[in-house]
């Protein structure tokens, strides 16, 4: 008797990255319209009330900047630039670490007598020391954005970010399909809004950095989707030639497929981001840095999710919405119950067969008729043999076993 050994069942772990989970995405994608539908509003909430600390790059105005000298903190400089001009600085924060430290104060576009009196004020108050490390105006630095060049700034992004959707609409709709070109651009635009009410929530100061950052982010979560969709494009290719499975369910199952390389995607994209983010705020202050970071750690996170929870299944609902989609999903759901019912009726014959009497021949304990099979009868060939020998009863064409053989 040979002894077998029982194969270990996969683990949790050990079936999600090959595929095998079976997690139910597109089965419980409403639960995921509700979702993104609550953080969307709760984005959208947000941004009006909050509304964006814009910097001057994108709206125009004035910075001041200088060492933080003698005690000088943020809140006092705020109040010696708004005594000499007359104006509320918009933003006040310390950039930087160690001796490169300084802070800058951002305001609308003051003038250049406005200007002239916020430097000696501020000199005068805190006697900041220059590169040589001796008191000097030339501490203090000071630039101005016009509000036409932020404003051209600004819709040469917004055309940037318009040109980009549209061809990545035509790339996906000529490489795919239509549909899976709204699906990838519903979420790219969804990830944008999670992005968005974040900044605007922190109260991060948007600049040009951030756009860029956006449109990196995008570029990943567009990057994600389109390995889900050409997984689904695959799995669907000979979908309607076959009654063995729905649109949906092998749309779910491409996600699976998937999900795993996602997930390590994300997950090492998001550690060196993080780490970024970390040493931009707490190491060298906010900044420009800290600018590109938060929009990538967030916008890394919101794509995985959404190529995953979003994308796909979006891509199921608008196919359901297709006649030719909703009659092969009635042949699949006709064909199962077809082969349900076969296979109750194969299990009766088969308890018939095994239980009936040996001698009966017609019936067994369940009153099931058994099928009987007729074998042809045996012809032996009298003639000649193999070899051509005339009387060579013995052979039978190699259909016979008998011992010795």
């Amino acid at each position: 008797m040979n002894a077998t050994t029982a194969q270990k069942p996969a683990g949790f772990f050990e079936k999600v990255y090959n595929g095998e989970a079976g997690f139910g995405f597109v089965a419980k994608r409403r639960r995921w319209y509700w979702i993104y539908a609550l953080l969307t509003v709760l984005c959208f909430l947000v941004i009006a009330l909050k509304g964006f600390t814009l910097g001057i790059d994108l709206e125009g105005g004035t910075k001041l900047t200088m060492p933080p000298a003698n005690g000088a903190t943020e809140s006092s400089v705020t109040e010696v630039v708004e005594e000499a001009t007359g104006v509320t600085p918009q933003s006040v924060q310390t950039v930087g670490s160690g001796n490169s430290r300084s802070i800058e104060v951002a305001s609308e576009r003051l003038s250049d007598d406005q200007i002239r009196e916020a430097r000696v004020a501020l000199y005068e108050e805190f006697q900041p020391n220059d590169h040589s490390g001796q008191p000097s105006p030339d501490a203090i630095s000071d630039s101005t954005v016009s509000e036409s060049w932020g404003q051209s700034v600004t819709e040469r992004m917004v055309i940037g970010m318009v040109v980009f959707l549209v061809i990545v609409f035509v790339y996906i709709t000529i490489r795919m399909e239509r549909d899976m070109a709204i699906s990838a651009i519903v979420s790219l635009i969804l990830d944008g809004v999670f992005v968005a009410g974040i900044y605007s929530l922190v109260g991060f100061e948007v600049s040009p950095a951030t756009i860029i950052g956006l449109l990196t982010i995008l570029a990943y979560s567009l990057y994600d989707t389109v390995i889900v969709f050409d997984k689904v494009h695959e799995n669907t290719q000979d979908v309607f030639s076959s009654t063995r499975s729905t649109y949906g369910e092998q749309v779910n199952l491409a996600i699976n497929q998937t999900v795993m390389r996602s997930l390590n995607t994300s997950l090492f994209s998001v550690v060196p981001i993080a780490s970024l983010l970390v040493v931009a705020v707490w190491l060298m202050g906010v900044g420009t840095l800290k600018d590109l970071a938060l929009v990538q750690f967030v916008g890394v996170i919101a794509g995985t999710f959404s190529s995953i929870y979003f994308s796909a299944p979006l891509l199921v609902t608008l196919k359901s919405r297709q006649k030719k989609m909703v009659e092969h999903d009635r042949k699949v759901a006709r064909a199962r119950e077809l082969a349900a019912e076969r296979g109750t009726d194969g299990v009766a014959g088969a308890d018939g067969i095994d239980g009936g009497d040996a001698g009966d021949g017609s019936t067994g304990t369940s009153g099931t008729p058994q099928r009987t099979v007729t074998l042809p009868p045996r012809v032996r060939d009298n003639g000649a043999g193999p070899d051509g020998a005339a009387g060579s009863n013995d052979w039978d064409g190699g259909r016979t076993w008998r011992p010795g053989m």
